[in-house]
């Protein structure tokens, strides 16, 4: 059968190469480009604002380098120290003892101590903060704190009601931010820009525009080597290409900087280069197991069988990702690489089995701001037609994007979140990072009854295998059981898919060779790294 749609591969294909040349004379206006390029700053720019701000919980991304967590990872995903220099797990995991690092100032000039730190988790306590990164949520991060102590200026203790043998890994990045407590307002959310510890300070903010960093000169660790950089938001890829071309912005980064089609051209051009990495992002299919057919797990693992992901990748997004049958992305230490299985006839069997030789209409949600969604849902379409489901593509507006319309007095109900949490679509395309290196999170999250993912996408899901697997590994102190748990683990997210894994991103930055160590990492850039050749 894989003859037949050779040629719809090739017109997709093509289609995006052509995506390319779409849109790209549109360049930032003279205004915003005095705004941004005054002081000789390094003018970047981000698909997303990554500075939403005030009432975000983290204000801004990790990877402008503004805030600090008490625990980073490190290039296998284990946990590092950061704020934390060290730490000991006591009584099973129900005590944990952090050490923290000594003469480090917030850029207020503040102190950071074991006082400071507690303040952070007080503001935590007020409730879940909501972020466009990852929920700022101390039941997540925490789970079952009992209280933590001061033992001294640089000493924490922390006691859980149950073991946690796994909360350094919770606590990677966005599990223990830091924040400087004068920034804090009553209710929890920031009072004035975010400080922090990093390497640059936030001088300038302006919303949907542009954020300005300055380097810390108080920073304890090697100093930014430059002096000051502004990120722009730019939604549209098409003309984030246009003004690196055209020399208003110096380089991308974050999540989907720079679409494969558009990397291949810049990789033509000799001014500009590309750097690439794994990534933590993930995309899949959620199905809504609520209603027939995907109540019935023969017709899930049918559609997996279904869709040919090596073809996807390489069609699509020009093999800049990885095909992956498995829920847990491969940056995590614990990621286990199964084979990604194809296989129409037995897919096809499958399908009939449910739907007993009949035809199925299903609604097919994509996300209309995401170019490349179209048409891979036309071609994942074409396969999922061939064992009975005849889809229709519904393009509809993703939550954020809403957001912002209703702060600008426009309605819109047609959003893909809200249509999920109602039940009222059968196949949507979603996408999930990897906030830190716990898997626990991740399979809690799609495949207990009450994980978050199972319940707004009405996912239905339930495996009685799973709880008990979950419930062994959260007290499991053993690393090669706790392993062999996560390893069980992936396999039934595998054999009973509460969602139809596609890929993993690869992360893709590109830049002017005016800048030196622009090099991408498994999430941004580090910024204090990079050089501007004159």
């Amino acid at each position: 059968m894989k003859h037949f749609y050779k040629p719809l591969l090739l017109l997709l294909t093509t289609a995006v190469l052509l995506l390319g040349g779409c849109g790209v004379q549109q360049t930032a206006s003279e205004q915003e480009k005095n705004i941004t390029a005054e002081n000789n700053a390094v003018v970047l720019a981000a698909g997303r604002n990554l500075a939403p701000g005030e009432k975000d919980g983290y204000y801004c991304s990790k990877i402008l380098g503004v805030w600090e967590p008490l625990i980073t990872k490190d290039e296998n995903g284990l946990p590092k120290p950061c704020l934390a220099t060290g730490w000991e797990m006591k009584d099973g995991g129900k005590e944990w003892i952090f050490h923290l690092r000594q003469g480090v100032q917030f850029h207020n000039g503040s102190p950071f101590n074991a006082d400071a730190v507690i303040k952070n988790f007080e503001r935590m306590k007020l409730g879940v903060k909501r972020s466009s990164f990852y929920g700022l949520d101390i039941k997540t991060f925490y789970p079952s704190l009992i209280r933590y102590e001061k033992i001294d200026d640089y000493t924490l203790k922390f006691l859980f009601a149950e073991p946690n043998v796994n909360q350094l890994y919770k606590m990677i990045d966005f599990g223990s931010p830091v924040y400087a407590p004068e920034c804090f307002a009553p209710d929890g959310n920031f009072q004035g820009f975010a400080i922090g510890t990093g390497p640059y300070k936030i001088t300038e903010n302006v919303l949907n525009k542009y954020v300005r960093l300055t380097r810390s000169d108080t920073y304890y660790g090697t100093k930014a080597k430059v002096p000051e950089i502004v990120v722009r938001n730019i939604p549209n890829p098409d003309v984030r290409y246009a003004a690196l071309k055209a020399g208003e912005i110096l380089g991308v980064l974050d999540i989907n900087a720079i679409p494969p089609f558009l990397a291949e051209e810049i990789k033509q051009d000799d001014r500009f280069a590309i750097s690439t990495n794994k990534s933590t992002m993930i995309r899949f299919l959620a199905l809504n197991g609520s209603r027939f057919p995907f109540n019935d797990v023969r017709m899930r693992q049918a559609v997996s069988l279904a869709i040919d992901r090596k073809d996807l990748v390489q069609a699509l997004y020009l093999n800049y990702a990885e095909p992956t049958a498995n829920l847990l992305n491969y940056t995590s230490p614990y990621y286990k690489d199964y084979p990604v299985e194809y296989d129409p006839e037995k897919a096809r069997k499958l399908a009939r089995e449910v739907l007993g030789g009949q035809r199925c209409e299903v609604v097919y949600c994509i996300n209309g701001g995401e170019p490349l969604q179209k048409g891979e849902a036309e071609l994942i379409s074409y396969w999922l037609q061939s064992i009975g489901l005849d889809v229709t593509i519904q393009s509809l507006e993703y939550a954020t994007m809403c957001r912002h319309k209703r702060l600008l007095g426009t309605k819109s109900d047609a959003t893909m979140a809200r249509q999920m949490r109602r039940g009222d679509y059968d196949i949507t395309r979603v996408q999930q990072g990897l906030p830190n290196g716990d898997p626990y999170s991740i399979f809690y999250t799609f495949m207990m009854p009450d994980g978050s993912r199972n319940k707004i996408s009405c996912l239905a899901y339930q495996n009685h295998e799973v709880a008990a697997l979950l419930q062994e590994a959260k007290h499991c102190t053993d690393e090669n059981k706790r392993r062999a748990i996560y390893d069980r683990l992936q396999l039934i997210s595998i054999e009973d898919p509460p969602v139809v894994p596609l890929f993993n991103d690869r992360s893709i930055v590109a830049y002017s060779k005016r800048l030196k160590n622009y090099d991408v990492l498994v999430y941004g850039v580090n910024l204090a790294e990079i050089e501007l050749i004159d």
